[in-house]
């Protein structure tokens, strides 16, 4: 196949981007802390560098997310079902705490429990994270104070993963430290962050990603392995990374990623699988069996229509959907007039997995809020994806409680459909505006300084080997060009 021309080299010395004079909706908010970056300030050089405060920030809306956490804190996970739901404050952790046998010493995956989830339902890296915390649980007081105990103790490990994920996702792209400020502070991250485990999974993507942007394929390739090892969604990167890496001849890198990956995940599991397979494979046997659950477009269907979905057909379907997702992404991938940055790719096919999967969490919403700031680095469309997922959040506590008391109040079918459709919106909409940036790469907000891609790795600045529609017969005019004007044709490989 032909080599097209080179990308751009990066500049690595140039001054780092200041959001306040490129984004409208940033110099606006600026007005609050005195307005924008003036032309003679000293960047960099106090104390309080971007990347502290960004991990600062974090941390306090982490704090701000604990706060809005009380009243279920103190009294409302432990007296009915609904007031969890009324003051939209649910959490699984203190539930779980009793529900899968931590109160009670029991091990994951390899003690039984009592009911219907026989085995822990999560992945191992996950499971030890939870087993972790229990046993930083005091032992002392009475049942109620053990559970708080627990979501406080999770509520800290939790923490340390924000400021992680805040710190990597600051220094993924070197120039760009302050678009991290769009994970710090968005209002979904404060409101899921404590829900549930996701933040461990996630911390360890940002942390890959943040690998791959320094070159260093291998450290990528076992944070990645970890991640999955903790929540299936990471293993969804390796697929845009393919692309990229073909595009760009870049197969010795792959290479090593995946067999780094393959084997911090073979490292983590293959002791539980041996050793208590039944305990091991639960969580893949739920994630199969699981029917048509909250969030999704197939609730909207079977509620609606009053369709009969059998879980065998929702399982086809939706894997048929995610694979027509993915066949859009790699045509994207290889045919852009300028090869797509990871970053955008990586939200494209975890946005893909998040829209055709059968359940939606609403703390689902954290796996995309890294690789948002690190696709489209624009307040304005990243603040009105904010505020469908906000709409989401309230929504689907609002139809449980609908749905838990008997005099049916809060919000009812109707109203619980909307807020689904508001959220596969928001989420759409960003998708567009990225797909958009791909194809027309001025458009790009990382793109615009003259920049490739910033956390691409080798893929920065990297030439094309391979092709294919648009973007090859865009390189066979500019060789035609080159050839006109007596400069040498490209070489084929």
């Amino acid at each position: 196949m032909p080599s097209p021309q080179k990308t751009r080299v990066p500049h690595d010395r140039r001054p780092v981007v200041c959001p306040t004079r490129q984004d409208e909706v940033a110099t606006a908010g600026s007005e609050v802390i005195g307005g924008p970056v003036g032309r003679r300030a000293r960047l960099g050089v106090d104390v309080l560098t971007p990347v502290r405060v960004v991990a600062l920030v974090a941390i306090g809306t982490f704090a701000l997310g604990m706060v809005q956490k009380l009243p279920c804190y103190n009294w409302a996970w432990f007296r009915g079902a609904a007031s969890q739901y009324t003051h939209a404050c649910y959490s699984d952790i203190p539930h779980l705490f009793v529900a899968r046998g931590f109160s009670d010493g029991l091990i994951p995956y390899f003690d039984r429990f009592s009911g219907d989830m026989q085995y822990l339902e999560y992945p191992v890296l996950t499971g030890l994270f939870m087993q972790v915390a229990a046993w930083f649980t005091p032992g002392g007081g009475d049942l109620q104070y053990r559970e708080q105990m627990y979501w406080m103790v999770n509520a800290g490990m939790l923490l340390v993963c924000a400021a992680v994920i805040a710190v990597c996702v600051a220094r993924t792209h070197r120039r760009r430290p302050w678009d991290a400020l769009l994970v710090a502070l968005a209002p979904a991250f404060a409101l899921t962050a404590t829900i549930n485990w996701d933040l461990l999974a996630i911390a360890l993507t940002a942390a890959a990603m943040l690998m791959w942007s320094r070159g260093r394929a291998l450290a990528f390739g076992v944070l990645l392995g970890l991640a999955t090892a903790a929540k299936l969604y990471p293993f969804l990167l390796l697929g845009p990374l393919l692309l990229l890496c073909w595009r760009a001849g870049k197969w010795r890198e792959f290479a090593v990623a995946l067999l780094g990956s393959a084997g911090a995940w073979l490292v983590v599991n293959l002791p539980v699988m041996v050793l208590a397979p039944e305990g091991w494979k639960r969580f893949y046997v739920f994630s199969q069996e699981r029917n048509v659950d909250f969030g999704s477009f197939w609730l909207v269907l079977k509620q609606r229509f009053e369709l009969d979905l059998r879980i065998e057909t929702v399982n086809t379907s939706a894997s048929v959907l995610m694979l027509l997702a993915c066949a859009g992404i790699a045509v994207l991938a290889l045919t852009a007039p300028r090869r797509p940055r990871f970053a955008q790719l990586a939200f494209l096919v975890v946005a893909a997995f998040i829209l055709t999967n059968k359940v939606y969490s609403p703390q689902y919403v954290l796996w995309l809020i890294p690789l948002a700031a690190l696709a489209r680095p624009r307040w304005r469309s990243f603040l009105v994806w904010q505020a469908c997922e906000v709409a989401y959040f309230l929504g689907i506590w609002m139809y449980l409680v609908y749905v838990t008391t008997e005099h049916k109040q809060g919000l009812p079918s109707d109203g619980y459909h909307f807020a689904i459709v508001l959220h596969l919106a928001g989420t759409l909409y960003l998708c567009a505006l990225i797909v958009r940036d791909a194809l027309r790469p001025e458009r790009d907000p990382v793109r615009q300084d003259g920049s490739d891609d910033p956390s691409g790795g080798v893929l920065d600045g990297a030439e094309d080997v391979f092709t294919v529609g648009r973007a090859a017969r865009r390189e066979d005019r500019a060789d035609a060009a080159r050839l006109a004007a007596g400069g040498p044709a490209r070489t084929a490989s």
